[in-house]
């Protein structure tokens, strides 16, 4: 009977994602399961098309990533996930995600001192694989968005790859390509700490992940106010804007 039971639900696995009964085996039930969720919205993401929400009803998954360095294909990992959820022109602090990543690697001190996360912090937190399906979770069907998005979108490509074959299929805003095409001629550059500084956001524990979204979401209210001046409607319509 419990063979049976266990066919039934490797068969389910396959049917979600792709995966077959012997990968299943290999990787052990709960991850095969994480890996057949996370196949599973790559394929159905494809099919949603978010580009005619208007830009005041859309629900956005504004996320950062704090890592051991900048390069994921040679020994960098992901040491936490934040994000926060923003809905039109409001942002739900209580509607966060926050876990540290255990990278199973050291984490370099100039690491350590930037972001404050230690070795001894990460010794007992979750692995890449369940924290990346915890994460995808709570995103769903959403859209992202992050402030200097390709390091963030080259790590979490790395870690969705890497788990479970598949790469982000999610649309992606970013707040320093919104920032290049309302102000293409800042003279103070645009990182997030400049930015936000010239929005008269508070600025406070900058490189915790979950503090620095809840910040870049802040920056991206101030930001949508203006889009909404310019008569950009739609996602669509920003996009085609962003791409000149």
């Amino acid at each position: 009977m419990k063979e049976q039971k266990g066919a039934g639900r490797m068969w389910h696995l396959y049917k979600m994602g792709g995966i077959t009964p012997a990968i299943a085996s290999m990787l052990g039930s709960q991850n095969a399961q994480q890996m057949a969720f996370i196949r599973s919205m790559a394929k159905e993401q494809r099919k949603k098309s978010t580009l005619d929400i208007p830009l005041r009803e859309l629900e956005i998954i504004v996320f950062d990533l704090e890592t051991t360095g900048f390069y994921p294909y040679n020994g960098d990992e992901i040491i936490s996930f934040g994000a926060v959820l923003v809905k039109g022109d409001e942002i739900f602090e209580d509607v966060s995600f926050y876990s540290l990543v255990n990278p199973k690697r050291r984490i370099p001190m100039h690491i350590t001192q930037l972001t404050g996360i230690t070795n001894e912090m990460v010794e007992g937190a979750p692995d890449l694989m369940q924290v990346l399906h915890d994460f995808m979770e709570f995103v769903g069907r959403r859209i992202l968005l992050a402030h200097g998005s390709g390091h963030d979108k080259q790590f979490l490509n790395a870690a969705l790859w890497r788990t479970s074959k598949v790469n982000l299929t999610h649309r992606l805003l970013d707040t320093m390509m919104v920032a290049k095409w309302l102000e293409p001629k800042r003279p103070d550059g645009y990182g997030l700490d400049e930015l936000l500084e010239s929005a008269n956001i508070p600025i406070a524990d900058r490189h915790h992940a979950l503090k620095d979204s809840i910040m870049t979401a802040k920056l991206w209210m101030a930001y949508l106010k203006k889009i909404q001046e310019r008569n950009i409607v739609t996602l669509d319509d920003l996009y085609a804007y962003l791409s000149k």
